[in-house]
C-alpha cells in the first residue's frame, strides 16, 4: 500500500489561525516519530508550513479530521502504481499524477475525467512545457531520463523528438483570455502569423472568422477569441496537435465545425489529443479515450487506451474493466424518459409576445405559458437573443413594449459570475436568504458546496465558482429559476449532478426552471420542453413558443445537419458520422434526434 499525503500550502493558516494542530494530533508525533514535521530555520516568519511523511504516515485521517480548513488530504493507492508509474509529481506533499497516454498519429484522442485531476498536465507534458520529473521533485527534471525512463515503449521515439526538437507541437491551450495580454494585434494579423500549412482561408470560412478577421483581439468576445485560437492552433504545421478544452464559450454549431477542423487534422495522418467537457462533441471527435481517475488536487491516474464508446460509458460507470478498479460508487445514468405529456401540467404563469433592440440587433419572442414542475431548455447560436430573453424575464432588462409582470417570485444566475473578495464560501452561503431545506436536502447533497467551505470564493476555479452560483439560485425564495449557460466550465461528472439537482428541485418543490446551455446532452438530461432561437448572429433573433423534445431537437440539429442516436449501453445521446448509414436513415426519416 502507498500512501498520499498533500497539503494545499495556500490554504495552510498554520501559525495564523492554528497552533500547528496537525502535527499535536498526529498519533505517529505522539510515539516520538516525525510524521508531521515543521521545517526548521524559517522561525522568523510567521506561517510555516508542516510536511507531512508519506513513508511515516499510518492514514488514520486524525490530522485530516482536525484541521480547521481541510487543507490535508490523505490516500491510499495500490502498490502498483509507485513509484515506476509516477509521471510527475509537483513537490512535497502536492499533487501527483501517474502514468501518460499514447500519441496516436491519424488519430484523436480523447481525455475525460474530472476537473483538478491532470489533465491539462499531461497535455503540456506531451506538447513540452513541462518536462515531467517522474516523481524526482528534489532535482531538475531533463529528458534523458524521461528518454530512458520509456526505453522500449512507444513514447521513448516522441520524447527523443520534443528533446531534439525534432517534433514540431501546436498546442491551443484553456485559458485564451491571456491571448490578448501576449498579443496585440488583429485577428488577421495573429492568424496570417500562425498560417504554417497556407489554410488559413478555409479554416476561417468553417470557424466563421471572415467578418472578424480585421478586429482587436482585445476586441473579441469569449466565443470569437475561442475560434480564433482554434483556428491559429490548426493552421500550425505541427506533428502533434493538444487541444484544452477548444469548445468553451462556443454554440452548438460551432462546437460541431471546431470539432470537424480537429478531426481534420487526424485525417491528414497527424496525432491529437484533446480534453472536452462535452461528451457529444468528445464522442463526434475521438477514436480512442484515456480516462483520469483519483481525486482532485491530490493525485491522478491515466487508464490504458480504450475505444471511444468503451472509454466514456466505462467513465459514466465509474469502473475500469481491465484495470478492475472502481473510481466512483454511483454510475452516471441517462434515464430513458418518455416525452412529457406538458399539456396535463397545470399552466402557472405565462410571458408576453416580446420586442427588444440593442443598437443593430432586433428581437422578437413570441408568447409562451408557464407550467409547474418544468424545465424549458433554450437552445440556439451565439448572439441570437438568448440571454437578452431571459434577462427581459428576470426585469434586468426592458422590453421595447409592454412589460413582462409574471406574478411570479424569480431566481436568476447570470451567463458571466464573478467572486466576491474576502469571503469564504461557506459565510458567503450563510450570509444568503435561500431555503435552507432544499440547500441540504437537495443541492449540497449533490453539488457537496459545504466541500467548498473554506474556500474563498476568490480562489475557487470556473467550475466550482458556476456550482456555487447555481445552487444558490435554485435554493433562492422563488417560483421560477432562471438558468444562464450553468454548465460553463463544470467538468462531466460535474454537469450531470447539476443536472440531476436542477430536475430534482424543479420536481419536488414545483417549480418552474428555464435552462440556457449549448450541451446537447446536458439539455436532453434536464429539459421538458424545448425554446428553440434562430435567426442572424448579431442581427435578429426569433423565438416561437415552446414545444416538445422531439419536435424541438428535431428543429435545432436540422439547422446543425446532423442527427443523434442513443447508446444501448449507457442511454446517452450519441452524435451520428456524418454520412453514416444511420445519419442517412435519420436524415430521410426526419428524425434527427434519437428514435424513441
Amino acid at each position: 500500500m502507498v500512501r498520499v499525503a498533500v497539503l494545499e500550502q495556500e490554504r495552510c493558516i498554520n501559525g495564523d489561525g492554528c497552533n500547528y494542530i496537525c502535527g499535536n494530533v498526529c498519533p505517529v508525533n505522539r510515539a516520538g516519530k516525525e510524521c508531521i514535521t515543521l521545517p526548521e530555520g524559517l522561525e522568523e516568519q510567521k506561517r510555516i508550513i508542516p510536511i507531512i511523511s508519506e513513508d511515516l504516515c499510518i492514514g488514520c485521517n486524525i490530522c485530516v479530521i482536525k484541521c480547521p480548513v481541510d487543507c490535508i488530504y490523505i490516500e491510499n493507492l495500490v502498490q502498483e502504481l509507485s513509484p515506476q508509474h509516477m509521471l510527475h509529481r509537483f513537490g512535497e506533499n502536492n499533487f501527483r499524477i501517474y502514468r501518460l497516454p499514447y500519441v496516436k498519429n491519424g488519430s484523436v484522442v480523447g481525455l475525460i475525467g474530472r476537473n483538478g485531476i491532470g489533465k491539462s498536465t499531461i497535455l503540456k507534458t506531451l506538447s513540452g512545457q513541462l518536462v515531467p520529473n517522474l516523481g524526482h521533485y528534489e532535482k531538475d527534471a531533463d529528458y534523458d531520463s524521461v528518454i530512458s525512463h520509456f526505453a522500449g515503449k512507444e513514447m521513448q521515439a516522441y520524447f527523443f523528438g520534443l528533446k531534439e526538437s525534432k517534433l514540431k507541437v501546436s498546442y491551443k491551450p484553456q485559458n485564451i483570455t491571456d491571448i490578448p495580454k501576449i498579443f496585440d494585434g488583429t485577428c488577421k494579423k495573429l492568424l496570417e502569423k500562425a498560417d504554417e500549412r497556407g489554410v488559413l482561408d478555409s479554416v476561417s470560412k468553417l470557424l466563421n472568422l471572415e467578418k472578424i478577421m480585421h478586429r482587436k483581439i482585445s476586441d473579441l468576445s469569449g466565443g470569437e477569441l475561442q475560434r480564433v485560437a482554434i483556428a491559429a492552433a490548426a493552421c500550425k504545421s505541427a506533428d502533434f496537435y493538444a487541444f484544452d478544452e477548444p469548445t468553451s464559450f462556443l454554440d452548438v454549431k460551432e462546437r460541431l465545425n471546431a470539432a470537424k477542423l480537429i478531426r481534420s487534422l487526424a485525417d491528414a495522418g497527424k496525432g491529437v489529443m484533446v480534453i472536452e467537457h462535452d461528451l457529444a462533441v468528445l464522442d463526434y471527435l475521438s477514436d480512442y479515450i484515456n480516462i483520469l481517475y483519483g481525486k482532485k488536487s491530490v493525485y491522478g491516474i491515466v487508464s490504458n487506451q480504450k475505444s471511444a464508446k468503451n472509454g466514456i460509458n466505462e467513465f459514466l460507470e465509474g469502473f475500469v474493466s481491465d484495470e478492475n478498479v472502481r473510481f466512483r460508487r454511483e454510475e452516471l445514468k441517462f434515464e430513458v424518459k418518455p416525452s412529457t405529456d406538458y399539456k396535463k401540467k397545470r399552466v402557472i404563469g405565462s410571458y408576453p409576445a416580446l420586442k427588444k433592440t440593442l443598437g443593430s440587433f432586433s428581437l422578437h419572442v413570441e408568447p409562451g405559458d408557464l407550467r409547474e414542475a418544468e424545465v424549458l431548455g433554450i437552445l440556439g447560436p451565439n448572439g441570437i437573443g438568448k440571454t437578452t430573453f431571459v434577462k427581459m424575464l428576470a426585469g434586468i432588462e426592458k422590453p421595447d413594449s409592454g412589460s413582462v409582470d409574471l406574478g411570479l417570485k424569480v431566481s436568476y444566475k447570470p451567463q458571466y459570475i464573478s467572486a466576491q473578495e474576502g469571503i469564504s464560501v461557506g459565510d458567503f452561503i450563510d450570509s444568503q436568504d435561500i431555503d435552507r431545506g432544499i440547500f441540504k436536502s437537495e443541492v449540497d447533497r449533490r453539488l457537496a458546496l459545504t466541500d467548498l467551505s473554506h474556500h474563498n470564493l476568490s480562489e475557487l476555479s470556473g467550475g466550482e465558482l458556476q456550482k456555487v452560483a447555481v445552487g444558490l439560485a435554485l435554493c433562492r425564495q422563488s417560483d421560477m429559476v432562471l438558468l444562464d449557460e450553468p454548465s460553463a466550465f463544470v467538468d462531466i461528472e460535474d454537469r450531470l449532478a447539476m443536472a440531476d439537482t436542477i430536475r430534482s428541485v424543479v420536481d419536488s418543490h414545483k417549480k418552474i426552471c428555464m435552462v440556457v446551455d449549448h450541451d446537447i446532452l446536458f439539455q436532453d438530461y434536464v429539459s421538458d420542453r424545448l425554446i428553440v432561437f434562430d435567426g442572424i448572429a448579431s442581427v435578429e433573433g426569433f423565438a416561437a413558443g415552446a414545444v416538445s423534445m422531439q419536435d424541438g431537437m428535431n428543429k435545432f440539429l436540422r439547422g446543425m445537419d446532423i442527427t443523434y442516436r442513443r447508446d444501448p449501453g449507457s442511454g446517452r445521446p450519441r452524435a451520428n458520422k456524418p454520412g453514416s448509414q444511420l445519419d442517412q436513415q435519420q436524415k430521410r426519416s426526419g428524425e434527427y434526434y434519437y428514435n424513441v
